[in-house]
């Protein structure tokens, strides 16, 4: 999946990133609507990560704490624990890639989502149009 792609980039204000006696990263944050599809995590080994949840949503980590992000380097799969207030909304696996930079492309519709307007183009594919007239004055 490509950046351009997504419609819609929340920054997730608070999230806790745990590990295991095995060495296993999980991510909690606040749960998303809809099943996230391909989902993959990028973090740019610095401080910041992107959820790309699906095609049209994305969830934004900053400030990730510096102890972790060595860790989360090197980790090729993390699990995201999809929290409804203390209840798990649901819970899956996402594979890690190391970037160079985070890319964020949206317009920002609360403190932790950014939103890509949709292009004509894409409401008409969406709508499946078929024939379009053109009226008004030239």
């Amino acid at each position: 999946m490509e950046t351009s792609y997504y419609t819609l980039v929340e920054k997730q204000d608070f999230y806790e990133i745990i590990e295991n006696k095995y060495g296993e990263l999980a991510v909690f944050i606040d749960a998303r609507p809809g099943t996230p599809v391909e989902p993959v995590l990028e973090f740019d080994g610095k401080e910041t990560a992107l959820l790309k949840r699906d095609e049209r949503l994305a969830v934004r980590l900053d400030n990730i704490d510096p102890e972790t992000k060595n860790i989360l380097a090197e980790r090729e799969v993390v699990l995201i624990v999809e929290l409804q207030g203390e209840v798990v909304e649901r819970v899956y696996g996402v594979p890690v890639e190391n970037v160079e930079e985070i890319v964020f492309n949206g317009r920002q519709t609360r403190a932790d989502e950014l939103v890509k307007a949709k292009s004509k183009a894409d409401v008409i594919n969406s709508f499946g149009a078929i024939k379009s007239w053109v009226g008004g004055k030239k």
